[in-house]
This record gives C-alpha cells, structure tokens and sequence, in this order.
C-alpha cells in the first residue's frame, strides 16, 4: 500500500496539478501564484501552469521537460529559468513580452535557428545558454563563431551566459577575465608572476578614479553616501570598543572566579 502512495506521489511530480502547485505556494487561486520554483521534480507535463497567469519568476530547472506550450499564455513572466531539461523547441516563448531574463543551460538546442523565436522579446536583456559552473550546455554552443553569432542576433541583451557584455561593470568584467586567462595560459611560475619588458597596464592610472559629476543631485547623493559611510565606521569603531571591554570584562570575572575556588 505505502508503495503505491509512493507511486502515485510520483506521478504527481510528473505533470504539473492544481493540488502540486496548491502545496508548493500555498495559493488557492492559481491565478495569485506570483512566484514559482519546481525544481528537480521531474516534471515531463506541464499540465496547468498556463492557468497561472499572473506569474513573474518562474524556475523549472532540472525536470525532464521538452514541450513549452502550456508557457504561452504567461504575458508577465519576467524571469524563466528551464536550465538542465530537454528542450528543442522554443517557439512557444515566442509571445512571452515581458521576458527579461532566460535561462537555458544544460538542453538540446542544437543550432541558431532554434533562438530565432526569442527575437521578438524586446524586452529580453539576459541569455544563458550554458553554465560552466554546473557544466551545463547545449549543442550550438560549441559552434566556434557561437558568442559572436547570439550577439549579432540579440544586439540589445546586457548578459550572455552570466557575462555582462554592455553597461556599467562590462569592462570590469572583461579586465577580470583577462587576468583570469592571463594566470590560466601559465603567466605565473613557481608562484612568482614572469615579467615582460613590453607589459601594459590594462587601464588607464585615472581608471579607478571617481569621476565628479556637476550635476547636483548626484553630488548630493555622493555627499550623504559619504555621510553614511562615515557613520557606519564610527558605529565600527564604537562596537569594536564595546566588544572589547565585554570581553576584558568577562575575562576578569572568570579569573576571580577561579581565584574564590
């Protein structure tokens, strides 16, 4: 008898229900559920999670899943998570408008044209495709032109595959890399960094300066961060002091207790 409960527990897990997402969010109402995470349930259906169609933050990560359609009718979905599962076919994402972050690592998606519907979501600003954190990827990514190519064919997304390639930190990002592949190519022996006569610096010496704005609200704001700033080492300093003579204090009762015995 357990065994059959276990059974059918499973196959629950295997097609998306009312009742499972009932007990995951707590939600009556299937149209409240805002939020959603069924990672590792391995999940093939996707049954009625379309009925949920307030949803903005969706994680389906580690399923067995390989058709989106019941996805189409999730307008509000900002985040999409479909990393480490089955997938070929992307068409259904196609009418997702308000898609600004897309995971999908670990699939089969094995040429460009599988990205071509993603075209259409303007509001789309980042893409993984693979995760070598988890060593998950996909076929096309091993197509030698694979990054140029996304880039040509996503021009305004700020991150591809966890790496910021526009805006503010793209250039931070990209230093830390070089030296990341500086150390990997051998630059470093026996623990000593080699020298070369015709080294340059990466940045400029202003580089890291902070550069002052004449607007005045950003002035403003540079002035009360400075404040804070200031606050919070004198609060530091304050609990450092106190911490301290808790401590000596502490140590004196327990050698006059050592004492009395």
């Amino acid at each position: 008898m357990e065994h059959k409960r276990e059974r059918e527990h499973d196959g629950d897990h295997e097609r998306v229900t009312p009742m499972l997402l009932k007990s995951r969010t707590g939600e009556f109402d299937l149209e409240s559920i805002l939020f959603l995470k069924l990672r590792n349930h391995g999940i093939h259906d996707l049954g009625c999670i379309g009925e949920c169609i307030n949803l903005e933050r969706l994680d389906l990560s580690g399923n067995n899943i390989t058709n989106l359609a019941c996805l189409t009718s999730l307008r509000l979905l900002a985040v999409l998570n479909l990393s480490a599962n089955r997938i070929s076919n992307l068409e259904p994402l196609r009418n997702l408008e308000s898609l600004q972050t897309l995971n999908l690592a670990g699939n089969v998606l094995n040429s460009f044209e599988c990205l071509y519907a993603l075209q259409s979501l303007k509001k789309l600003e980042s893409i993984r495709l693979k995760d070598n954190t988890y060593n998950y990827t996909n076929p096309v990514c091993r197509n030698p032109s694979y990054r140029v190519h996304v880039l040509e064919m996503f021009p305004n997304i700020k991150v591809l595959d966890g790496e910021r390639v526009v805006g503010r930190g793209s250039d931070l990002y990209q230093l830390c890399k070089d030296i990341d592949d500086t150390i990997k190519a051998g630059s470093y022996k026996n623990g000593q960094l080699i020298e070369h006569s015709d080294c340059k610096p990466w940045v400029e010496d202003s580089y890291w300066e902070i550069k002052r704005s004449n607007n005045a609200i950003v002035d403003e704001a540079y002035k009360q961060f400075s404040d804070v700033l200031h606050e919070c080492r004198l609060l530091n300093n304050r609990a450092t002091h106190v911490i301290s003579q808790t401590e000596r204090s502490m140590s004196l009762k327990r050698q006059s207790k050592q004492y009395a015995i």
